[in-house]
């Protein structure tokens, strides 16, 4: 399967951009364990095009995350452009327009979902952003801005006319944020209209093996793009890959699996971030970590309490040996 130039395997296994989740730390661990593409949180274009610190450092990212796109979001061309043409010069794989992010911040400033209430001007930004870069350009949206309003099919199409490369759809509108269900026959029908010809990668709700390969068997979409259910729980991919070539279901990590690989993730936010904010950071995926797991309300508390790495590898090399019961 092909994104522009871009050679990708297929099914097409993504972990999707979230912002303060998807650094590169946490993308390094996700392609370790099966992830076939990552994306960096979403970059802000005014950020950028001011050189903001917190923008620029987005923009970083390591060999052995690639493939990789950065993903850009704003609701005006001039800095858009601007912001494709400084993604470029570092050199990821693709540039990603963020059209699908809810939160208020960002939507309630015509950025992001935002935009799916002035839908040319969608297009008029999409356009500029693909002629500003030689890289291939891809778009993450939503079905529709609310429950009266979900054009999906004739947004797609006018984004692959526009010139993206492939397109990401999560089966919610901006209205529902991250409540209800998913709808993936909308997804599905975008999949079925002949005159889509680009990849389409399904997103939204991937909670499960299970639930993944229902997805791609039932509305035949090119890929998967996994968000929440992988915060803190980086196996997901290899679990999803395996059943979907074996139908083999994966047991779930045991407690020495989980604590091995939240240390890695770790240590390598040490490196990047130092210490102290690594840490703070850390303390969000805590729960993912150890989900399900008997009895780790107590720990998690006292994880939350450290703020040397020394202190929480040597709480954690105990927990091993004593085993969580």
């Amino acid at each position: 399967m092909k994104i522009g130039s871009l050679e990708i395997s297929y099914p097409f296994i993504a972990l999707a951009p979230m912002e303060d989740i998807t650094d590169t730390s946490f993308r390094r661990i996700c392609k370790k364990l099966g992830a076939d593409m990552v994306y960096t949180e979403f970059i802000s274009s005014q950020g950028l095009t001011r050189e903001g610190e917190k923008s620029l450092e987005k923009l970083k990212f390591s060999e052995e995350e690639r493939p990789i796109g950065i993903q850009i979001f704003g609701n005006e061309t001039t800095s858009m452009v601007e912001a494709a043409k400084i993604a470029t010069t570092v050199q990821p794989d693709l540039i990603d327009i963020n059209w699908g992010c809810p939160v208020k911040k960002v939507a309630g400033k015509g950025s992001g979902s935002g935009i799916l209430n002035d839908i040319p001007k969608m297009i008029s930004i999409t356009q500029a952003v693909v002629k500003a870069t030689h890289l291939p350009v891809t778009a993450k949206t939503r079905v529709g801005y609310d429950e009266s309003n979900k054009p999906i099919v004739e947004i797609t199409e006018r984004l692959q006319d526009a010139g993206v490369a492939g397109i990401t759809i999560h089966g919610r509108t901006r209205s529902q944020l991250f409540s209800g269900e998913a709808d993936w026959t909308l997804i599905g029908k975008v999949k079925e209209n002949p005159r889509i010809k680009i990849p389409i990668i399904g997103n939204g709700d991937i909670v499960s093996a299970h639930f993944a390969k229902t997805m791609l068997e039932r509305y035949h979409v090119d890929g998967i793009m996994i968000g929440r259910a992988a915060i803190g729980n980086p196996w997901i991919f290899d679990e999803v890959k395996t059943f979907l070539n074996s139908e083999i279901l994966l047991p779930p990590p045991n407690i020495n699996e989980r604590i091995n690989v939240l240390i890695e993730h770790l240590q390598i936010a040490i490196q990047i971030k130092g210490e102290r904010r690594a840490i703070l950071e850390m303390r969000k995926h805590y729960s993912g970590y150890f989900k399900g797991m008997p009895n780790f309300k107590k720990i998690r508390t006292q994880l939350m309490t450290f703020n040397y790495f020394h202190e929480i590898d040597d709480f954690l090399q105990n927990v091993m040996q004593a085993g969580l019961t």
